[in-house]
Formats: structure tokens, C-alpha cells, sequence
């Protein structure tokens, strides 16, 4: 590395180890800062991991620049009237942080899977020209003006129809790439929250992916990277720390429960492996990203194996799929499951068939030890042993449901039915959670059946 040696000084004492530096590269070599490499940590999604991670990365020695990256308007505004900090309550002790960098980048509004561009008339507005004889132009005009209409494109500013424009000089719109992102917001919202900044990304940048759930890379491949030539460096983390909100502070967050990040960097696929094929080194950027994690004593990250990380993950998404679901239904904090011979024949039933799963994955065969470290007895005293542990705890799926928002429960508990194995029991409880969330959300929405000439009782 040219760039690092021309910034050490001639009195180094490890410059007589060298050797042949053009032809033998010394091992400190890939823990070397390279200037070459940017620094700067984005972050999208401003939820309890994401400002937890913003605040970590801030209390390091020489910390990185953080740009947190916001995909509401009003959210913008609020940080822009606040003292611009970040604060993380431990203990009842509070700790601030600034510095922050701020970009805005609203996600564009999707409809049947596709992206609708900014002055294009919706589905639902050419079905209510139809029905109301409408001309097609006095509706154009009318949805402009609708304070609903939130649809940007990547590239220009938008305005709002309720506070006013936002001011020229705020970063509204941002072409610079992105080196090193750290990705927090819900499974569910990835691809609308990657399709802000889609065109920022590239094969020089790394996606650090801290979120519950699985088969989240395959749908951002299928819907956004489908070029390998062209798509970002992956990196997936399993965090186990427990946060969540200030009540009144948007930009507060208490940390309840002390745990770790694990963190694991996905090798490239190849265009057209073959068995002679050598195995490609990591990115500068994800080499960066993951030393910069793992120096932090907050989060107390550390690197696994890609095998490795995947086990972990199995592990993390068995216990999920069997407390964040029941608590959901149970409207119940996480040690309402314990002591209760009832609900641990649920959560047998649902251990029994995510057992069988993760057995079955092609993944791990061949891999020693699977047939016991995914038993459905260990499984449960997994799952004991966390319900315990974080029993005065709210899940998120539970908080998701009260609050009316879409849950992560398909990427959780529906695992199962995409590999073709009829999970009876999980699907059912999947489905139902989906029905109370639904069902909240018309009612904090105030929806009232009507009738219609016509047409029978909604």
C-alpha cells in the first residue's frame, strides 16, 4: 500500500521488517489506514439501532464523519430546529453527542412493485377519472396541489403542501457516492428506502444490513442490484442490544439492554464461478466499515465467517418467529410467555416446524453439529432463556402493531413456505398478525364501512 507507507516517517522502527515491500505484503498491512479510503459513515434509517450505531461511532477516537440520512420531510425540519445532537440514555445517565452531518433523501412512491415518477398520475386517480367522467388534465392539475402527493424523483427537490418549501441551501438532493452505509430501517421498507439513494451506490460501496429477518438481500438484488457487475459490497450484522425510543425526542434513544453486534462480511458472487476460480478480496470500504464497527466498545461488534454469521442468524430469527409473534397477538411484554404451559405447547408447535427448516437448508449441510444446535429443545431454551432475559421488554413487532405500521413478520415467520414445507402453525400466526396490524391501522385511520349503490356492505 504506496499511499499508507509515503505517511510513515523515516524513524519508524517497523520499517526495517519490510523486506521486499512490492512483493511480500506484511500482515499489519490490512489493518493500515489508507487515505485513499473515505471515511464517512452514512446511516439510513433513524430508528433506536440507528442512532445507537450514529452515537457509537461519534464517542471513537478519531471518529468517522456521520451523515444520517432522513427520509421525512418534517423530520428534516424538526433536526434542523433542534440542538442537533443525539442523545443515549444508559442507566439514567445521559450522554450527547454532535456533529452529525444531515441529508434529506424521501423514498419515491411505489405502486404495484414500480417506482411512480414525480408528475405521473396514479393508478387510483385514472379509477377515479373513470368513475367521476373527469377530464384527464383538470385531475393532473388537482393531484398536484393534494398534500398527499409525496412522490420525488432522485434528482429534484420537492415541496411541501402543508409547511412550506424547504430552504435552497438544505441538501435535499445529494449525487455523491456513497462509500460506507449502515442500512437500520425495517425489512419491509428496504427497497423503498435504498430507492432514495440507489444511484449513489456502486461495486466500491458497502451496504452494512442491521435488521431482523431473512431473504431481505435476495429481494434488494431481485428489485434494485440485478447487475453483479455493478452491485454493492454486503455486509450483515445481528444486533441483540436492546433500544428504543424517548418518548417526546426524536432524536433520543434509551438503551435498555446491553448485548453485541455480530458482523459478517458476503463474499462476491461470481459472474461465472468455476472451481479454479480465486476467491476475491474484500472492498477497501467494507474492510473499513467492519474496523470501524468493531473498535467500538458500545456496540462490542465482532467478525464471524459468512457459515458462522448464518448460523447466528438462524438462531436470532427461531426465537423471533416464536416471542415477537405471540407477543403481538398477547398484546404482552416478552415474560408473559414464561410459566405458562399453554403457550409453551404454541411455542412447541411453532419450534417443531422452524426446526425442521433450518435442518433442512442446503446451506448447512454437511456442516457438523446442525441436527443439535437447531434441535427444537434447544431452540426453546434459546427462547426461554431471551423471554427471560427481556422479559419487562415491548417487542418491536408488538410496538409495530399498537402503532398501525406494517410488521416484519413475513421475513420472520414466513421463511418456511418460500422453501415449499407447509408451516401450518407459523403461517397461521404469521396471517394473524397481519390481520391485527391491518386491523389497527383502520382504526387509528378512523375507517368506517359504507354502503354503496350497488354494491354490497365494504
Amino acid at each position: 500500500m504506496h499511499d499508507s507507507e509515503s505517511t510513515r516517517g523515516p524513524s519508524d522502527s517497523s520499517s526495517q521488517y519490510s523486506g521486499s515491500r512490492d512483493t511480500q505484503p506484511r500482515l499489519s498491512d490490512q489493518y493500515r489506514t489508507r487515505p485513499d479510503i473515505p471515511r464517512r459513515v452514512h446511516i439510513l434509517g433513524t430508528g433506536s439501532v440507528g442512532k445507537l450505531v450514529a452515537h457509537a461511532l461519534r464517542t471513537l477516537p478519531n471518529p468517522p464523519p456521520v451523515t444520517l440520512i432522513l427520509h421525512r420531510r418534517e423530520l428534516y425540519r424538526r433536526w434542523q430546529a433542534s440542538d442537533k445532537t443525539i442523545t443515549v440514555q444508559t442507566d439514567g445517565y445521559e450522554d450527547k453527542k454532535d456533529g452529525f452531518d444531515v441529508e434529506l433523501a424521501v423514498p419515491p412512491r411505489r405502486e404495484y412493485n414500480q417506482n411512480v415518477l414525480e408528475g405521473a398520475q396514479s393508478v387510483h386517480s385514472l379509477q377515479s377519472e373513470a368513475e367521476a367522467g373527469s377530464k384527464p388534465h383538470e385531475q393532473v392539475e388537482t393531484r398536484h396541489e393534494s398534500s398527499s402527493d409525496l412522490s420525488v424523483t432522485d434528482q429534484a427537490p420537492f415541496e411541501s403542501s402543508n409547511s412550506g418549501p424547504v430552504a435552497e441551501e438544505d441538501p435535499l438532493t445529494m449525487s455523491e457516492p456513497i462509500h460506507n452505509l449502515v442500512l437500520t430501517v425495517k425489512a419491509p421498507s428496504t427497497i423503498s428506502a435504498l430507492s432514495s439513494i440507489r444511484h449513489r451506490l456502486g461495486p466500491s460501496s458497502t451496504i452494512c444490513f442491521l435488521q431482523n429477518g431473512m431473504g431481505i438481500l435476495d429481494e434488494v438484488n431481485q428489485k434494485l442490484f440485478t447487475d453483479l457487475a455493478t452491485r454493492p459490497n454486503y455486509m450483515q450484522g445481528i444486533v441483540t442490544h436492546g433500544a428504543h425510543q424517548v418518548r417526546g425526542n426524536d432524536f433520543g434513544v434509551v438503551h435498555a439492554g446491553h448485548g453485541t453486534l455480530a458482523l459478517g462480511l458476503l463474499p462476491r458472487e461470481l459472474a461465472s464461478p468455476t472451481p479454479n476460480e480465486p476467491s476475491q478480496p474484500w472492498a477497501p470500504s467494507s474492510r473499513f466499515l467492519l474496523r470501524t464497527l468493531t473498535r467500538s466498545p458500545i456496540l462490542c461488534a465482532a467478525g464471524f465467517a459468512p457459515t458462522e454469521l448464518l448460523q447466528l442468524q438462524l438462531e436470532k430469527l427461531a426465537v423471533n418467529a416464536v416471542i415477537n409473534p405471540l407477543t403481538a397477538l398477547l398484546d404482552a411484554r416478552n415474560g408473559s410467555l414464561l410459566y405458562n404451559f399453554a403457550l409453551t405447547r404454541t411455542m412447541r408447535l411453532l419450534l417443531a416446524e422452524i426446526s425442521l427448516v433450518i435442518r433442512s437448508l442446503p446451506e448447512l449441510r454437511g456442516l457438523p453439529n446442525v441436527a443439535q444446535r437447531f434441535s427444537p429443545e434447544r431452540l426453546e431454551t434459546l427462547c426461554i432463556s431471551v423471554a427471560d432475559r427481556t422479559k419487562g421488554n415491548i417487542s418491536s413487532m408488538l410496538a409495530d402493531v399498537r402503532a398501525g405500521r406494517k410488521t416484519e413478520v413475513e421475513y420472520i415467520s414466513g421463511r418456511g413456505e418460500e422453501m415449499g414445507m407447509k408451516c401450518v402453525v407459523n403461517y397461521a400466526v404469521m396471517q394473524m398478525v397481519v390481520g391485527k396490524q391491518q386491523m389497527v391501522d383502520r382504526e387509528r385511520q378512523g375507517e368506517v364501512p359504507v354502503l354503496r349503490e350497488g354494491r354490497e356492505k365494504l
